[in-house]
């Protein structure tokens, strides 16, 4: 083994915190145990790696895009989404927004982006638009504030959901405004939803000023994903709705037979 391949060996050593092996490497590298142990320590550092990023990113539950109905909406771009399910808008420094009424797949899709983007390595956050602006909203301290925003700066994808759903007043837009300036400062990606399009945002921020500059943020270094057609939860709805009643009948017809 070369002096070179001897050092990078001593060094993932370390970074896997087998210290002892590290000093003693010329000793123990030829035993016929050391490889394997090698590759155990990194598959379970990798292991714990991903169970922190996943608990860190806070997605929740969600169904994996395997359980999407493309065929419900009446208008969705699948080869775009399935370009951006690969998540190289976030080495890109890119945006996602996602666009489209209620109960059609938003959620989904963002929480999608995040999971894949926590495989591929990368640091995510996911907090709905109300959560991250009311925790920012309640810092009480020019510092407590500075730090919440640095919090919220430092995740490669920030995920923000249901943009639109709320109205929310000037001091807010301002607070969303700081979290997507410093974003875009340091070319890191931002995936968001929203029910609104991009001129009614200043019904949502009422007042505010920054609203134009805020979207061309976001636009910017951004693609549109639109989504249109009618609520797949309203249809899961009317399906569950009827299934009962065919439940009850059937339990009617058998009631009536009895006697």
């Amino acid at each position: 083994m070369t002096n070179e391949k001897q050092e990078e060996l001593r060094k993932l050593l370390l970074q896997l915190r087998l210290y002892g092996l590290a000093s003693q490497l010329d000793k123990y590298q030829q035993e016929p145990w050391f490889e394997g142990l090698l590759e155990l320590e990194q598959r379970e550092r990798k292991r714990r790696s991903l169970e922190n990023r996943l608990r860190l990113a806070a997605l929740g539950n969600f169904k994996p895009m395997a359980d999407f109905e493309w065929q419900w909406p009446s208008s969705i771009d699948r080869l775009q989404c399935e370009d951006l399910l690969t998540v190289g808008f976030v080495s890109q420094g890119s945006n996602v927004l996602i666009l489209g009424k209620n109960g059609l797949g938003k959620t989904m899709l963002l929480k999608n982006l995040g999971y894949q983007a926590v495989l591929m390595g990368h640091q995510v956050l996911y907090r709905t638009a109300s959560d991250l602006l009311r925790d920012l909203g309640a810092q009480e301290s020019i510092a407590a504030r500075t730090r919440r925003l640095k919090y919220y700066t430092q995740p490669t994808l920030l995920c923000v959901d249901e943009v639109g759903y709320l109205s929310y007043d000037s001091g807010h837009a301002d607070l969303l405004f700081e979290v997507i300036s410093r974003r875009y400062e340091a070319k890191k990606s931002i995936a968001l939803t929203t029910n609104r399009i991009f001129s009614e945002w200043s019904q949502v921020f009422p007042n505010a000023a920054c609203v134009v500059t805020l979207v061309d943020r976001l636009t910017h270094r951004g693609e549109l994903v639109t989504i249109d057609g009618e609520s797949y939860r309203m249809k899961e709805a009317l399906e569950e709705h009827e299934r009962r009643n065919k439940e009850r009948n059937q339990r009617r017809k058998a009631a009536k037979t009895k006697q």
